[in-house]
């Protein structure tokens, strides 16, 4: 609507200005017809002999000077007049789109607009967001707010549960879990959104009014709680029980970051690049987070020293999700060890099975003796001859493959297996499916992980479509892994996409002093890229800020 409007106002704006200028011009040609319409109207090319003027001769001269006075005035007066109204009008048009405060004017400073996929989450001492343009965009940036609290909810669960009890906890598991499910009931709307259901524009409209409904509803039951989770654990009195846990789960991770490390090289040695793909980089991102949390952790050990429970609460609950973040990045080396292990177990069951099925159908499609050849009938199967032929020249690759001595992707390779005999015999028992459950798994694991710890910048799509995979994964249906595994592979790209197109959405230097991991924080939602310092993550509470002003990093 805005842009519509910007790219309206000067074309109106030139068509007022054209039309004074053709008035000027207008009034200008008619002034000099009239000057020369008396010599053009002369209808007598004699000469004229000149005699004596004589006063009756006098007078009549002075009246006929007098009117040719008269009309070389007129016109010139007209000339002006219309030149005059043209330059009048035209400093008024300059002189109100200069003073406009309209969408269309160009005066002050225009309004930020925040991204429609990154929503700024409210808080007692900033003023509220604006709010996205439309109903599309509103329903977006509620499922990225109330995921991103859903997720940084459950890891406050996750460090209060070694200093509270099962029972003082299991009222906010159960919360949490109630307001996941909203959040996942929102997530399926908005998937058969994009899918088109529904398809009348008025149904559309409530659809997306039911996604952030569902969403506000999410929201709702955290902030419910909020409070009696803070009292429970007691951050605002004192953070000595639960710094002291931090630290002890930050020291864990810096060791098994080392072996992380280690595991990675032997998987890079063994397989093939694709392999691991997924997790290069994974160590350094989670010693990038661990640096936060170093720095984090000291400032809240500093703040409670000297008598600040609130900031000693506020670095703690950053360090906490950075040691969060960091344990994703390396838990995600050692699941793929694991899931590169069982697939290379399962590829030659998986090869075998597979080639007992395409027997099976091609006897099937025999024809019995003295039967009379199959004819294609509108609307039956297609042949399946070129869909068998294909799946043979797959399986005869991946044999190929395994004897050739070179390193490869077992998950690939089971990947490639189970499409190529789906397309021709989608088996529901044997080794095939548990072939396609690993690779589900695995599609799966590793957008959960990209999106976990790049939260700041991934956009409500890409979370729809890991929601839809993960959905689709839980129901047991071995129908559905392939396509879980599809959309989970989209949710990735999709997920890379977002974080492309950001880039580091904290501008300032790392390694300067009090900025150290902070951003890679910032990318992983852990705090807002507004606010780095004083920040913290949206948990229970939402995002939460000082009453006064900002201070240093470090203060």
């Amino acid at each position: 609507m805005t842009s519509s409007m910007l790219r309206g106002r000067p074309r109106r704006a030139a068509s007022h200005i054209s039309v004074r200028v053709a008035h000027a011009v207008l009034g200008g040609a008619i002034g000099v017809v009239w000057l020369v319409l008396p010599g053009m109207t002369s209808g007598d090319d004699d000469p004229v002999a000149i005699k004596n003027p004589t006063p009756g001769a006098s007078a009549a001269a002075t009246a006929d000077d007098g009117r040719s006075t008269v009309d070389l005035v007129l016109p010139l007066v007209a000339v002006g007049a219309a030149g005059a109204a043209a330059g009048y009008g035209y400093v008024r048009r300059v002189r109100r789109a200069r003073t406009r405060t309209t969408p269309g004017g160009t005066g002050g400073t225009p309004a930020p607009t925040p991204s429609p996929s990154r929503p700024s989450s409210p808080s007692p001492s900033s003023s509220p967001p604006a709010a996205p343009g439309g109903p599309d965009e509103q329903a977006g940036a509620a499922l990225v707010e109330a995921d991103d609290r859903v997720r940084a909810a459950r890891t406050e669960l996750a460090f209060a549960g070694p200093l509270c009890t099962a029972e003082a906890l299991e009222p906010f598991r159960r919360t949490v879990d109630e307001a996941a499910a909203e959040l996942a009931a929102a997530f399926r709307m908005r998937q058969r959104y994009d899918e088109g259901v529904p398809a009348g524009e008025e149904a559309r409209g409530h659809a997306l009014a039911g996604i952030v409904g569902r969403c506000e509803e999410a929201v709702r039951r955290l902030d419910a709680v909020a409070g009696e989770f803070g009292r429970l654990r007691g951050l605002d009195r004192g953070a000595g029980d639960a710094l002291g846990a931090a630290e002890s789960r930050f020291r864990e991770l810096t060791g098994r970051t080392g072996a992380a490390d280690t595991v990675l090289a032997g998987l890079a040695r063994r397989y093939a690049p694709t392999a691991t793909a997924c997790v290069i980089g994974s160590v350094e991102q989670a010693k990038d987070r661990l640096l936060f949390a170093t720095m984090r952790l000291n400032q809240a050990r500093q703040s409670a020293d000297a008598g600040r429970p609130e900031r000693a609460a506020r670095h703690l609950r950053a360090a906490e999700g950075a040691v969060a973040q960091a344990a994703v990045f390396v838990e995600g080396v050692d699941r793929l060890a694991a899931e590169l292990r069982s697939a290379e177990r399962t590829v030659p069951a998986a090869l075998t099975g597979a080639e007992a099925e395409l027997a099976r159908v091609r006897g099937q499609a025999s024809p019995r003796p003295g039967a009379p050849p199959e004819t294609t009938r509108p609307g039956a199967p297609p042949d399946r001859t070129a869909a068998l032929a294909h799946a043979d020249a797959v399986l005869g690759s991946v044999r190929q493959e395994l004897t050739g001595g070179r390193p490869w992707d077992p998950v690939d390779v089971l990947r490639r297996i189970v499409r190529a005999t789906s397309a021709v015999a989608p088996g529901r028992s044997g080794v095939l499916p548990a072939a396609a459950l690993i690779t589900a798994r695995s599609a799966v694991g590793a957008a959960e992980d990209f999106t976990a710890t790049h939260r700041g910048v991934v956009g409500a799509t890409a979370r729809t479509r890991l929601a839809e995979a993960q959905r689709l994964l839980a129901t047991g249906d071995p129908a559905d892994r392939e396509p879980a595994e599809v959309l989970a592979l989209e949710a990735r790209e999709l997920a890379e996409r977002d974080v492309r197109a950001h880039g580091n959405p904290y501008q300032a230097a790392d390694g300067a002093q009090g900025t150290a991991g902070t951003g890679g924080a910032v990318l992983g939602g852990i705090v807002p890229a507004d606010d780095p310092g004083n920040g913290t993550p949206a948990g229970f509470a939402g995002t939460a800020r000082p009453a006064t002003s900002p201070t240093a990093p470090g203060a």
